[in-house]
Protein backbone atom coordinates (compact mmCIF):
# COMPACT_ATOMS: atom_id res chain seq x y z
CA UNK A 1 0.00 0.00 0.00
CA UNK A 2 2.88 2.38 0.96
CA UNK A 3 4.51 1.34 -2.20
CA UNK A 4 1.88 2.39 -4.69
CA UNK A 5 0.94 5.67 -2.89
CA UNK A 6 4.41 6.52 -3.63
CA UNK A 7 4.04 5.72 -7.31
CA UNK A 8 0.96 7.64 -7.42
CA UNK A 9 2.84 10.30 -5.68
CA UNK A 10 5.81 9.98 -7.96
CA UNK A 11 3.17 10.16 -11.00
CA UNK A 12 2.11 13.21 -9.65
CA UNK A 13 5.36 14.67 -9.58
CA UNK A 14 6.44 13.84 -12.81
CA UNK A 15 2.96 15.29 -14.84
CA UNK A 16 3.61 18.32 -12.56
CA UNK A 17 7.46 18.59 -13.60
CA UNK A 18 6.44 18.10 -17.13
CA UNK A 19 3.06 20.52 -17.40
CA UNK A 20 6.17 22.90 -15.66
CA UNK A 21 8.62 22.67 -17.98
CA UNK A 22 5.80 22.61 -21.06
CA UNK A 23 4.91 25.84 -19.88
CA UNK A 24 8.20 27.24 -19.53
CA UNK A 25 9.14 26.13 -23.05
CA UNK A 26 6.32 27.54 -24.42
CA UNK A 27 7.28 30.95 -22.31
CA UNK A 28 10.17 30.91 -24.03
CA UNK A 29 9.22 29.91 -27.46
CA UNK A 30 6.92 33.12 -27.49
CA UNK A 31 9.48 35.34 -25.67
CA UNK A 32 11.50 34.29 -28.72
CA UNK A 33 9.38 34.61 -31.20
CA UNK A 34 8.97 38.26 -29.43
CA UNK A 35 12.22 38.74 -29.79
CA UNK A 36 12.72 37.53 -33.51
CA UNK A 37 10.19 39.73 -34.21
CA UNK A 38 11.82 43.02 -32.41
CA UNK A 39 14.72 42.76 -34.11
CA UNK A 40 13.75 41.47 -37.66
CA UNK A 41 11.76 45.07 -37.45
CA UNK A 42 14.65 46.73 -36.51
CA UNK A 43 16.72 45.28 -39.16
CA UNK A 44 13.93 46.45 -41.71
CA UNK A 45 13.84 49.78 -40.17
CA UNK A 46 17.82 50.11 -40.56
CA UNK A 47 17.47 48.96 -44.07
CA UNK A 48 14.44 51.19 -44.92
CA UNK A 49 16.76 54.21 -43.62
CA UNK A 50 19.63 53.49 -45.33
CA UNK A 51 17.61 52.81 -48.62
CA UNK A 52 15.72 56.25 -47.74
CA UNK A 53 18.89 58.29 -47.13
CA UNK A 54 20.26 55.99 -50.91
CA UNK A 55 17.08 58.02 -52.82
CA UNK A 56 17.52 62.01 -51.15
CA UNK A 57 21.25 62.00 -52.14
CA UNK A 58 20.33 60.68 -55.49
CA UNK A 59 17.29 63.35 -55.79
CA UNK A 60 19.42 66.08 -54.23
CA UNK A 61 22.41 65.35 -57.20
CA UNK A 62 19.94 65.02 -59.80
CA UNK A 63 18.37 68.86 -58.95
CA UNK A 64 21.93 70.17 -58.71
CA UNK A 65 22.85 68.55 -61.69
CA UNK A 66 19.72 69.79 -63.70
CA UNK A 67 20.57 73.49 -62.15
CA UNK A 68 24.03 73.44 -63.40
CA UNK A 69 23.23 71.87 -66.61
CA UNK A 70 22.69 74.62 -69.53
CA UNK A 71 20.88 72.61 -72.02
CA UNK A 72 17.12 72.77 -71.33
CA UNK A 73 16.39 69.28 -72.98
CA UNK A 74 19.22 67.48 -70.85
CA UNK A 75 17.32 70.07 -67.39
CA UNK A 76 14.31 67.74 -67.82
CA UNK A 77 15.75 64.87 -67.88
CA UNK A 78 17.81 65.35 -64.79
CA UNK A 79 14.47 66.71 -63.29
CA UNK A 80 12.34 63.29 -64.24
CA UNK A 81 15.26 61.20 -62.69
CA UNK A 82 15.13 63.28 -59.45
CA UNK A 83 11.44 63.27 -59.57
CA UNK A 84 11.53 59.51 -59.28
CA UNK A 85 14.51 59.09 -57.10
CA UNK A 86 11.82 61.74 -54.64
CA UNK A 87 9.14 59.21 -55.01
CA UNK A 88 11.30 56.33 -54.13
CA UNK A 89 12.26 58.70 -51.12
CA UNK A 90 8.24 58.84 -50.21
CA UNK A 91 7.80 55.02 -50.74
CA UNK A 92 10.77 54.31 -48.09
CA UNK A 93 9.46 56.96 -46.19
CA UNK A 94 5.82 55.25 -45.69
CA UNK A 95 7.86 51.34 -45.03
CA UNK A 96 9.62 53.38 -42.08
CA UNK A 97 6.17 54.42 -40.98
CA UNK A 98 4.03 51.63 -40.86
CA UNK A 99 6.96 49.81 -39.45
CA UNK A 100 6.73 51.75 -36.77
CA UNK A 101 9.65 54.06 -37.04
CA UNK A 102 9.94 58.00 -37.61
CA UNK A 103 11.32 58.64 -40.86
CA UNK A 104 12.29 62.31 -39.79
CA UNK A 105 14.06 64.78 -42.41
CA UNK A 106 17.11 63.30 -44.11
CA UNK A 107 19.82 66.14 -45.63
CA UNK A 108 22.11 64.92 -49.24
CA UNK A 109 25.31 62.99 -47.45
CA UNK A 110 28.84 64.60 -48.09
CA UNK A 111 29.54 62.51 -51.45
CA UNK A 112 26.23 64.50 -53.09
CA UNK A 113 26.92 67.77 -51.88
CA UNK A 114 30.62 67.57 -53.21
CA UNK A 115 29.80 66.19 -56.45
CA UNK A 116 26.72 69.02 -56.69
CA UNK A 117 29.34 71.61 -56.13
CA UNK A 118 31.87 70.62 -58.55
CA UNK A 119 28.45 70.12 -60.95
CA UNK A 120 27.82 73.89 -60.32
CA UNK A 121 31.99 74.46 -60.40
CA UNK A 122 32.99 72.61 -63.14
CA UNK A 123 29.85 71.31 -65.08
CA UNK A 124 27.75 68.47 -65.36
CA UNK A 125 30.35 67.22 -67.64
CA UNK A 126 32.85 66.60 -65.04
CA UNK A 127 31.34 64.58 -62.45
CA UNK A 128 28.47 62.04 -65.18
CA UNK A 129 31.39 59.58 -65.30
CA UNK A 130 31.71 59.32 -61.12
CA UNK A 131 27.63 59.48 -61.50
CA UNK A 132 27.56 56.79 -64.27
CA UNK A 133 29.82 54.70 -62.06
CA UNK A 134 27.76 55.43 -58.89
CA UNK A 135 24.33 54.10 -60.37
CA UNK A 136 26.00 51.05 -62.19
CA UNK A 137 27.01 49.84 -58.63
CA UNK A 138 23.51 50.89 -57.20
CA UNK A 139 21.68 49.25 -59.75
CA UNK A 140 21.08 45.60 -58.12
CA UNK A 141 20.47 46.94 -54.55
CA UNK A 142 16.73 46.46 -54.70
CA UNK A 143 17.12 43.06 -56.19
CA UNK A 144 16.62 41.18 -52.99
CA UNK A 145 14.38 43.49 -51.51
CA UNK A 146 10.86 41.78 -51.63
CA UNK A 147 8.85 45.66 -50.74
CA UNK A 148 11.23 47.44 -53.63
CA UNK A 149 10.42 44.11 -56.45
CA UNK A 150 6.83 44.63 -55.76
CA UNK A 151 7.16 48.44 -56.19
CA UNK A 152 8.90 48.19 -59.65
CA UNK A 153 12.20 50.10 -58.16
CA UNK A 154 14.75 47.67 -59.51
CA UNK A 155 13.30 48.43 -63.24
CA UNK A 156 13.73 51.89 -61.96
CA UNK A 157 17.33 51.81 -61.00
CA UNK A 158 18.29 49.83 -64.06
CA UNK A 159 16.39 52.28 -66.47
CA UNK A 160 18.82 55.44 -64.27
CA UNK A 161 22.00 53.43 -65.19
CA UNK A 162 20.85 53.17 -68.94
CA UNK A 163 20.12 56.95 -68.89
CA UNK A 164 23.47 57.98 -66.96
CA UNK A 165 25.37 55.46 -69.38
CA UNK A 166 23.96 57.34 -72.74
CA UNK A 167 24.16 60.71 -70.94
CA UNK A 168 28.09 60.12 -69.66
CA UNK A 169 28.87 58.72 -73.68
CA UNK A 170 27.00 59.45 -76.58
CA UNK A 171 27.77 60.94 -80.03
CA UNK A 172 27.69 64.58 -79.84
CA UNK A 173 25.76 67.40 -82.36
CA UNK A 174 24.19 66.37 -85.37
CA UNK A 175 20.99 65.36 -83.47
CA UNK A 176 17.84 66.47 -83.54
CA UNK A 177 15.21 67.52 -80.59
CA UNK A 178 13.63 64.16 -80.50
CA UNK A 179 17.42 62.29 -80.89
CA UNK A 180 17.95 63.97 -77.66
CA UNK A 181 15.16 63.32 -75.94
CA UNK A 182 16.30 59.55 -76.53
CA UNK A 183 19.27 60.66 -74.94
CA UNK A 184 21.65 60.85 -78.00
CA UNK A 185 23.12 64.01 -77.35
CA UNK A 186 26.24 63.81 -74.95
CA UNK A 187 29.40 63.20 -74.80
CA UNK A 188 31.47 62.31 -71.90
CA UNK A 189 34.11 65.36 -70.52
CA UNK A 190 36.01 65.64 -67.67
CA UNK A 191 36.82 61.61 -68.16
CA UNK A 192 38.49 60.59 -65.01
CA UNK A 193 39.94 63.58 -64.52
CA UNK A 194 39.17 63.98 -60.66
CA UNK A 195 40.03 60.29 -60.49
CA UNK A 196 43.42 60.84 -61.97
CA UNK A 197 44.12 63.75 -59.83
CA UNK A 198 43.41 61.92 -56.77
CA UNK A 199 45.02 59.13 -57.38
CA UNK A 200 48.64 60.60 -58.51
CA UNK A 201 48.66 62.56 -56.18
CA UNK A 202 48.54 59.67 -53.94
CA UNK A 203 51.17 57.97 -55.69
CA UNK A 204 53.88 60.64 -54.88
CA UNK A 205 52.90 60.81 -51.40
CA UNK A 206 52.65 57.30 -50.81
CA UNK A 207 56.15 56.47 -52.28
CA UNK A 208 58.02 59.50 -51.41
CA UNK A 209 56.85 59.09 -47.84
CA UNK A 210 57.98 55.57 -47.85
CA UNK A 211 61.38 56.51 -49.49
CA UNK A 212 62.20 59.22 -46.77
CA UNK A 213 60.71 56.65 -43.93
CA UNK A 214 63.82 53.80 -45.00
CA UNK A 215 66.56 56.49 -45.38
CA UNK A 216 65.20 58.06 -41.58
CA UNK A 217 65.50 54.01 -40.46
CA UNK A 218 68.74 54.16 -41.48
CA UNK A 219 69.56 56.93 -38.97
CA UNK A 220 71.22 59.08 -41.48
CA UNK A 221 71.03 62.85 -41.04
CA UNK A 222 68.47 65.30 -41.58
CA UNK A 223 70.41 66.52 -44.66
CA UNK A 224 70.69 63.11 -46.37
CA UNK A 225 67.14 62.50 -45.78
CA UNK A 226 65.88 66.11 -47.23
CA UNK A 227 68.08 65.33 -50.08
CA UNK A 228 66.80 61.71 -50.50
CA UNK A 229 63.45 63.11 -50.70
CA UNK A 230 63.77 66.05 -53.45
CA UNK A 231 65.71 63.56 -55.48
CA UNK A 232 62.82 61.25 -55.24
CA UNK A 233 60.50 64.03 -55.57
CA UNK A 234 61.72 64.62 -59.12
CA UNK A 235 62.39 61.52 -60.11
CA UNK A 236 58.81 59.95 -59.58
CA UNK A 237 57.50 63.05 -61.17
CA UNK A 238 59.67 63.14 -64.45
CA UNK A 239 59.13 59.48 -64.57
CA UNK A 240 55.12 59.60 -64.01
CA UNK A 241 55.09 62.83 -66.98
CA UNK A 242 57.00 60.75 -69.26
CA UNK A 243 54.50 57.17 -68.92
CA UNK A 244 51.73 59.97 -69.11
CA UNK A 245 52.66 61.26 -72.31
CA UNK A 246 53.86 57.81 -73.72
CA UNK A 247 50.44 56.17 -72.51
CA UNK A 248 47.92 59.12 -74.12
CA UNK A 249 49.92 59.67 -77.27
CA UNK A 250 50.02 55.88 -77.91
CA UNK A 251 46.18 56.21 -77.52
CA UNK A 252 45.69 58.83 -79.49
CA UNK A 253 47.77 57.04 -82.20
CA UNK A 254 45.64 54.07 -81.72
CA UNK A 255 42.47 56.40 -81.68
CA UNK A 256 43.44 57.44 -85.09
CA UNK A 257 44.34 54.17 -86.69
CA UNK A 258 41.01 53.02 -85.95
CA UNK A 259 39.69 56.12 -87.27
CA UNK A 260 41.43 55.81 -90.35
CA UNK A 261 40.24 52.07 -91.00
CA UNK A 262 36.50 53.31 -90.05
CA UNK A 263 36.70 56.12 -92.90
CA UNK A 264 38.05 52.94 -95.41
CA UNK A 265 35.08 51.02 -94.13
CA UNK A 266 32.64 53.81 -94.75
CA UNK A 267 33.99 54.66 -98.00
CA UNK A 268 34.29 50.99 -99.27
CA UNK A 269 31.09 49.53 -97.30
CA UNK A 270 28.32 52.17 -96.93
CA UNK A 271 25.46 50.10 -96.76
CA UNK A 272 26.68 47.57 -93.97
CA UNK A 273 28.01 51.00 -91.94
CA UNK A 274 24.39 52.32 -92.19
CA UNK A 275 22.68 48.76 -90.86
CA UNK A 276 25.41 48.65 -88.09
CA UNK A 277 24.52 52.22 -87.16
CA UNK A 278 20.98 51.21 -87.18
CA UNK A 279 21.29 47.96 -84.82
CA UNK A 280 23.47 50.82 -82.32
CA UNK A 281 20.41 53.11 -81.76
CA UNK A 282 18.27 49.83 -81.55
CA UNK A 283 20.50 48.54 -78.78
CA UNK A 284 19.81 52.11 -76.98
CA UNK A 285 16.32 51.90 -77.16
CA UNK A 286 15.14 53.10 -80.68
CA UNK A 287 11.82 51.65 -82.60
CA UNK A 288 13.57 50.02 -85.73
CA UNK A 289 11.76 52.26 -87.88
CA UNK A 290 13.31 55.29 -85.98
CA UNK A 291 16.87 53.32 -85.99
CA UNK A 292 17.11 53.31 -89.80
CA UNK A 293 15.75 56.86 -90.52
CA UNK A 294 18.38 58.30 -88.11
CA UNK A 295 21.17 56.26 -90.07
CA UNK A 296 20.20 57.20 -93.10
CA UNK A 297 20.29 60.47 -92.43
CA UNK A 298 23.72 60.69 -90.92
CA UNK A 299 25.63 57.87 -93.59
CA UNK A 300 24.17 60.74 -96.37
CA UNK A 301 26.38 63.37 -94.91
CA UNK A 302 30.05 61.70 -94.71
CA UNK A 303 31.19 63.88 -92.19
CA UNK A 304 28.84 63.71 -89.25
CA UNK A 305 29.17 59.80 -90.71
CA UNK A 306 32.48 58.89 -89.67
CA UNK A 307 31.97 61.37 -86.19
CA UNK A 308 28.56 59.36 -85.66
CA UNK A 309 30.45 56.13 -86.18
CA UNK A 310 33.82 56.39 -84.08
CA UNK A 311 31.97 57.72 -81.25
CA UNK A 312 29.17 55.26 -81.24
CA UNK A 313 30.53 52.53 -82.41
CA UNK A 314 34.64 52.79 -81.22
CA UNK A 315 33.76 54.98 -78.23
CA UNK A 316 36.34 57.81 -79.46
CA UNK A 317 35.45 61.42 -79.65
CA UNK A 318 37.59 62.49 -82.71
CA UNK A 319 38.05 65.64 -81.76
CA UNK A 320 39.81 65.03 -78.85
CA UNK A 321 41.00 61.67 -79.22
CA UNK A 322 41.98 60.84 -75.44
CA UNK A 323 43.14 64.99 -74.99
CA UNK A 324 46.59 66.35 -75.24
CA UNK A 325 49.32 63.79 -73.98
CA UNK A 326 51.70 67.29 -73.07
CA UNK A 327 48.55 68.31 -71.23
CA UNK A 328 48.37 64.78 -69.52
CA UNK A 329 52.02 64.78 -69.01
CA UNK A 330 52.60 68.36 -67.15
CA UNK A 331 49.19 67.61 -65.11
CA UNK A 332 50.73 64.03 -63.89
CA UNK A 333 54.06 66.02 -63.02
CA UNK A 334 52.32 68.34 -60.87
CA UNK A 335 50.04 65.80 -59.02
CA UNK A 336 52.58 63.65 -58.20
CA UNK A 337 55.17 66.46 -56.73
CA UNK A 338 51.96 67.89 -54.93
CA UNK A 339 52.14 64.82 -53.24
CA UNK A 340 55.42 63.93 -52.63
CA UNK A 341 56.38 67.27 -51.40
CA UNK A 342 54.46 66.25 -48.33
CA UNK A 343 56.85 64.05 -46.27
CA UNK A 344 59.66 66.70 -47.23
CA UNK A 345 58.10 69.69 -46.45
CA UNK A 346 58.60 69.72 -42.74
CA UNK A 347 62.64 69.52 -42.94
CA UNK A 348 62.10 73.10 -44.10
CA UNK A 349 61.67 74.50 -40.72
CA UNK A 350 62.66 70.95 -38.61
CA UNK A 351 65.57 68.78 -37.70
CA UNK A 352 65.64 64.92 -36.63
CA UNK A 353 63.43 62.95 -36.27
CA UNK A 354 61.13 66.05 -34.98
CA UNK A 355 60.97 66.57 -38.64
CA UNK A 356 60.29 62.99 -39.39
CA UNK A 357 57.36 62.20 -37.23
CA UNK A 358 55.71 65.78 -38.51
CA UNK A 359 56.13 64.72 -42.17
CA UNK A 360 54.63 61.63 -40.94
CA UNK A 361 52.12 62.88 -39.19
CA UNK A 362 51.55 65.61 -42.29
CA UNK A 363 51.31 62.61 -45.05
CA UNK A 364 48.65 60.84 -42.82
CA UNK A 365 46.47 63.59 -42.62
CA UNK A 366 46.61 63.88 -46.51
CA UNK A 367 46.66 60.52 -46.95
CA UNK A 368 43.26 60.26 -45.37
CA UNK A 369 41.99 63.08 -47.42
CA UNK A 370 42.94 61.25 -50.32
CA UNK A 371 40.96 58.00 -49.08
CA UNK A 372 37.74 60.39 -48.20
CA UNK A 373 38.12 61.72 -52.15
CA UNK A 374 38.22 58.13 -53.32
CA UNK A 375 34.91 57.84 -52.03
CA UNK A 376 33.47 59.54 -54.65
CA UNK A 377 34.48 56.99 -57.28
CA UNK A 378 33.83 54.00 -55.47
CA UNK A 379 30.28 54.80 -53.26
CA UNK A 380 32.23 53.31 -50.08
CA UNK A 381 32.21 55.09 -46.76
CA UNK A 382 34.48 59.01 -46.37
CA UNK A 383 35.44 57.36 -42.93
CA UNK A 384 35.98 53.94 -44.19
CA UNK A 385 38.34 55.06 -47.72
CA UNK A 386 40.18 57.47 -45.52
CA UNK A 387 41.23 54.55 -42.82
CA UNK A 388 42.17 52.43 -45.87
CA UNK A 389 44.15 54.52 -47.33
CA UNK A 390 45.96 56.00 -44.25
CA UNK A 391 46.48 51.92 -42.94
CA UNK A 392 47.93 51.38 -46.39
CA UNK A 393 50.09 54.23 -46.51
CA UNK A 394 50.97 54.15 -43.56
CA UNK A 395 51.93 50.44 -43.65
CA UNK A 396 54.28 50.74 -46.91
CA UNK A 397 55.92 53.58 -44.54
CA UNK A 398 56.42 50.95 -41.49
CA UNK A 399 58.01 48.61 -43.94
CA UNK A 400 60.69 50.62 -45.63
CA UNK A 401 61.55 52.27 -42.43
CA UNK A 402 62.37 48.45 -40.75
CA UNK A 403 64.37 47.83 -44.38
CA UNK A 404 66.17 50.94 -43.67
CA UNK A 405 66.78 50.24 -40.07
CA UNK A 406 68.35 46.81 -40.49
CA UNK A 407 70.26 48.38 -43.23
CA UNK A 408 71.75 51.10 -41.20
CA UNK A 409 72.75 48.67 -38.61
CA UNK A 410 74.30 46.17 -40.39
CA UNK A 411 76.26 49.17 -42.68
CA UNK A 412 77.04 50.77 -38.80
CA UNK A 413 77.72 47.16 -36.82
Amino acid sequence: MHRERTVAIDSIAGNDISTTLSAAYGRAIIVGVKKAKTAGRSANLGRYRRNLQGEVDSAALYRALADAEPDTKLKQVYRRLAGVEEAHAEFWMRRITGAGGRAGRMSPGIRSRVLAWLARRFGTETVLPIVDTLERSDVTQYDNQPEASAAGLPDDERSHARIVQALARPPRGGLSGDELAQLEGRHRGGSNALRAAVLGANDGLVSNLSLVAGVAGADLSSHAVLITGMAGLIAGACSMAMGEWLSVNSARELAQAQIDIEAEELRTFPEEEKEELALIYQAKGLSEHQAKLLSERIIGDKGAALDTLAREELGIDPNELGGSAWVAAGTSFLLFSSGAAMPILPFAVLNGNVAVWAGAALSGAVMFLIGAGTSLFTGRGVLFSGARQLAIGLAAAAVTYGIGRLIGVAIAG
